[in-house]
C-alpha cells in the first residue's frame, strides 16, 4: 500500500513538471501581448564619451589680507557688490604709518646731502678760510716758541735794571706817604686815607722787591715747562690746521663717498619699507569682480587672515578628475557639453583648456586634472555650482545599435543577451556590445540590421534562461 502511494506522488510530480515546461514554452512561443516591448535593430551613429563631475570655479579667486594687524577704520563694500581694478576695499588707521614715511623721507635727504657735500669741489672761500686757520695757527706756534726762548733764557740786564727803577721808585712813595702821614695830627678822615696811601705803598715796595729777587734768581723750571708745553700744543694745532686744509683741497676719498653712498641706499631702503607699510594698510581690488566675502568691520583690530575675498567672474571653468583609461584620449581644445545640478535645464558648452601632466591618487585610483573653460551663456552661472562634463572623444557612425532597456544579463555567466524574434518564436541569442552611449548599446556580435528583439517577463522553475 505504501508502494503504491509513493508511485502516485512520483507520478504526479512528473506530471506537474511537464506541465511547468509545457506552460513555459506555450509563454516563449507566444508570449502575452502585455509583457512584450520590442525595438528592431538599426543602424545609426553612437559616439564614445568620457563623462565627470566637479565644481564651477571662477577665473580668479583671491583671498585679500593685511600685512600687518591695524585698526579698521574703512570698509566701503559689501557681499556682492561689483568693483574695479585700484577700487578700495578696507582701510586701516594710517596716521602713524604717515609719520614714519615723513621721517624716512628726512632721513633720506639728510644722507643725499651730506653725499653731495664729499662729492663737490671745495669752494673758495673755503679754501681761504682753511688757509686763514693755517696761518693764525702758525703765528700762535711762533708766540709760544718766542715766550719759550724768553723764559728758557732768564731775565737780561734791561729787564734787572727796570726790576731795580720800579723798585726805587716804590721806595721813594713809600717815603712821600709815610711823611705825610706824620705831618697830619689827630684823628679825621684825612689821616685815614693817609695811612690808607703808606699801606698802598709799601705793598708795592714789597711786589717791587720780589720781581726783583725773582728776575736775578735765573730761569723758573716749572715756566720752562709751561712755556714748552705750549709750543707743542700751538704746534699740533698748526699741524691740525694743515690737514684740514690738505683734505679740502684734495676732497673726500672714495671710502668716504663709498661710505656715504650706502647711508643713501640704506636711508631709501627705509623709505620705500615706510612706503609699503603705508600702501598695505588700504585693501584694493587687483581686478574687475565680484565681493564674494567681508570678515572684517570698521573699529575692529584687523589680523593677518582673509579680510576680503574677491572673484573674477568674467569667466568660469570647472576642474574634473579623469581616470587614467580615458586621459589618453582628451586633448586641448576638445568640446565639452556642462550641465548644472542647479539648472537642470541648461547646457552650456565648454572646452578643454588644460590637462594635468601629473596624477593624483585617490583611494587607490589615478585621476588626472582636466580643467574645461565655459563658453559665456545666458544662463545664471555662479560659482561652485556642481557640474557635470561630458567630452565626446570620438563618433562611430552606421553601426549597429540597440537600446539598453532590452538587454540581459546573464546572473551566473555575465553574458549580455536578448530575446530575438524568429517567426511566431522568441529565442535568446547571446550579443556582444561596445559603446554605450544615451541609452543606446553598440551591437559588436550576435545580431543583424532588421532583426526584432524582444523583452518579455522571464519566469524561471530553476531551469531555462534567467
Amino acid at each position: 500500500m505504501r508502494r503504491i502511494v509513493l508511485y502516485l506522488i512520483v507520478g504526479m510530480i512528473i506530471v506537474a513538471a511537464g506541465v511547468g515546461v509545457f506552460v513555459w514554452r506555450s509563454r516563449l512561443a507566444r508570449p502575452a501581448e502585455s509583457d512584450v516591448r520590442s525595438v528592431v535593430v538599426e543602424r545609426g551613429v553612437m559616439v564614445v564619451a568620457v563623462v565627470a563631475s566637479g565644481s564651477v570655479e571662477p577665473r580668479e579667486r583671491v583671498d585679500l589680507a593685511f600685512e600687518s594687524p591695524g585698526r579698521v577704520v574703512d570698509v566701503p563694500v559689501e557681499v556682492g557688490d561689483r568693483v574695479e581694478p585700484g577700487d578700495v576695499l578696507a582701510r586701516l588707521d594710517e596716521e602713524q604709518l604717515a609719520l614714519q614715511v615723513r621721517q624716512a623721507q628726512a632721513a633720506l635727504d639728510l644722507a643725499t646731502a651730506q653725499l653731495a657735500q664729499l662729492q663737490a669741489d671745495a669752494r673758495p672761500e673755503e679754501i681761504a678760510a682753511g688757509e686763514a686757520d693755517v696761518q693764525a695757527a702758525q703765528a700762535q706756534v711762533s708766540a709760544a716758541a718766542a715766550n719759550f726762548d724768553q723764559v728758557d733764557s732768564g731775565p737780561d740786564a734791561a729787564q734787572i735794571a727796570a726790576a731795580e727803577a720800579q723798585l726805587a721808585s716804590a721806595e721813594l712813595q713809600r717815603k712821600v706817604a709815610q711823611i705825610k702821614l706824620d705831618r697830619i695830627e689827630g684823628e679825621g678822615t684825612e689821616k685815614e686815607h693817609a695811612q690808607y696811601d703808606l699801606y698802598a705803598a709799601e705793598k708795592a715796595v714789597a711786589a717791587s722787591q720780589a720781581e726783583l729777587e725773582e728776575l736775578l734768581s735765573g730761569p723758573d723750571a716749572d715756566a720752562v715747562r709751561a712755556a714748552q708745553a705750549n709750543v707743542w700744543a700751538t704746534g699740533a694745532q698748526r699741524d691740525a690746521a694743515e690737514a684740514q686744509l690738505d683734505l679740502l683741497v684734495a676732497g673726500a676719498t672714495e671710502e668716504q663717498i663709498g661710505d656715504a653712498e650706502a647711508q643713501v641706499a640704506q636711508a631709501q631702503a627705509a623709505l620705500d619699507l615706510a612706503e609699503l607699510s603705508l600702501e598695505q594698510a588700504v585693501l584694493r581690488a587687483p581686478f574687475e569682480g565680484l565681493v564674494s566675502m567681508v570678515s572684517v568691520t570698521p573699529g575692529e583690530m584687523a589680523s593677518t587672515g582673509p579680510a576680503i575675498t574677491l572673484l573674477d567672474v568674467s569667466q568660469f571653468h570647472l576642474t574634473v578628475s579623469v581616470d587614467e583609461m580615458d586621459v589618453g584620449r582628451l586633448w586641448k581644445g576638445q568640446v565639452a557639453q556642462v550641465t548644472l545640478d542647479a539648472l537642470p535645464d541648461a547646457v552650456v558648452t565648454g572646452t578643454v583648456e588644460h590637462i594635468a601632466p601629473v596624477a593624483t591618487l585617490e583611494g587607490g585610483v589615478v585621476y588626472y586634472d582636466v580643467r574645461i573653460g565655459l563658453a559665456s551663456a545666458d544662463v545664471s552661472v555662479r560659482a561652485d555650482m556642481t557640474a557635470n562634463a561630458t567630452i565626446i572623444v570620438e563618433e562611430l557612425a552606421d553601426v549597429l545599435r540597440i537600446p539598453t532597456w532590452i538587454v540581459r544579463v546573464d546572473r551566473d555567466s555575465g553574458q549580455t543577451y536578448v530575446y530575438r524574434k524568429a517567426g511566431s518564436q522568441v529565442e535568446r541569442v547571446d550579443v556582444d556590445l561596445g559603446v554605450r552611449y544615451e541609452g543606446f548599446a553598440q551591437v559588436i556580435d550576435g545580431l543583424s540590421e532588421g532583426d526584432e528583439v524582444v523583452w518579455i517577463e522571464e519566469e524561471s522553475f530553476g531551469f531555462g534562461p534567467r
